[in-house]
């Protein structure tokens, strides 16, 4: 069964980075880069999750309006990586940041890890 373990996320002041790693076990490395690599995120609010940048299995990427310059999503398939590294962060990043895995209809979640920007 795949697992996605999210890590990285912390405390940072306004205009500070982040790099975010996306560890998936239970799979091989040659499925695991036919997936789809997916960061999203949620905020305390609630309003359900928001798709923040997305890395496809041919390595092309796509980001969110909000965070595009500032956020780059990057795969490493030999090790069953993922990463979001996020620079030039402001309090409305703050979020639990969510990895996902996407294959042919089905999906793989994290757990979350929590990011905080202060101002």
């Amino acid at each position: 069964q795949v697992q996605l373990v999210e890590s990285g996320g912390g405390l940072v002041q306004t205009g500070g980075s982040l790099r975010l790693s996306c560890s998936a076990s239970g799979i091989v490395a040659a499925t695991f880069a036919t997936y789809d690599m997916k960061w999203y995120r949620q905020r305390a609010t609630g309003n359900g999750r928001e798709l923040v940048a997305l890395i496809d299995s041919s390595g092309r990427s796509n980001y969110l309006g909000a965070v595009k310059g500032r956020f780059t999503i990057s795969r490493d398939n030999a090790n069953n990586r993922a990463y979001l590294q996020m620079n030039s962060l402001n309090p409305e990043d703050s979020s639990v940041y969510y990895c996902s895995a996407e294959h042919n209809g089905g999906s793989h979640w994290g757990q979350g890890t929590q990011v905080t920007v202060s101002s």
